[in-house]
């Protein structure tokens, strides 16, 4: 999906227990999920947040969570069987040609982009492929990290959401990360 994906190997440093004090799941995504919720946690890597939401969402909920890289999905696939929630739990491998989401148009209530916008090479249809996705009012939370995107990348980004229909409705703050929640207009 891009001539820069994160090494899978690294996703064994993300899922660290003490990533949770600067990108606590409770914190950052608790408050936009509820039980029954369809959510996606698209670049969801080795499952940081995706298991968690998974909780959230509880057992009449589901998360959708989205790779590029099988050897993350698999890190994840094997973290959802040990807590068992594998059954909450729907991974997808995408391609650079689809999000693997269009199954899901104007069904999804909650998405997450942790990290991974930048990573995509076109990140116009990214943000329509998204948009479509979510029902009316539905949200998505998008974050990139300081140290990758500068203040102006990421306003180029919002604005590309923005063009695709999504609009700004906060800028939650997230450590270590440029943040906003985005969403959908209601019917």
């Amino acid at each position: 999906m891009s001539h820069y994906v994160c090494p899978w190997w690294l996703g064994w440093f993300l899922i660290n227990p003490l990533r949770r004090f600067a990108h606590n799941p409770d914190r950052i995504v608790g408050p936009h999920l509820k039980p029954g919720m369809l959510a996606v946690d698209f670049g969801c890597g080795m499952g940081h947040f995706s298991l968690p939401m998974a909780r959230m969402v509880g057992p009449a909920g589901r998360v959708v969570c989205i790779d590029v890289q099988d050897k993350m999905l698999a890190g994840l696939r094997r973290r959802a069987a040990r807590s068992g929630l594998t059954d909450r739990l729907e991974l997808r491998r995408v391609s650079a040609d689809d999000i693997g989401l269009s199954d899901l148009t104007g069904q999804v209530d909650f998405i997450l982009a942790m990290f991974v916008v930048h990573e995509v090479p076109d990140a116009a249809r990214l943000f329509e492929d998204l948009a479509a996705a979510l029902k009316p009012n539905g949200r998505l939370l998008l974050a990139e990290p300081v140290l990758h995107v500068r203040q102006k990348q990421f306003m180029d980004t919002v604005a590309k959401a923005e063009r695709a229909g999504l609009s700004v409705l906060d800028r939650p703050p997230v450590r270590r990360a440029r943040a906003v929640l985005l969403g959908t207009a209601p019917t």
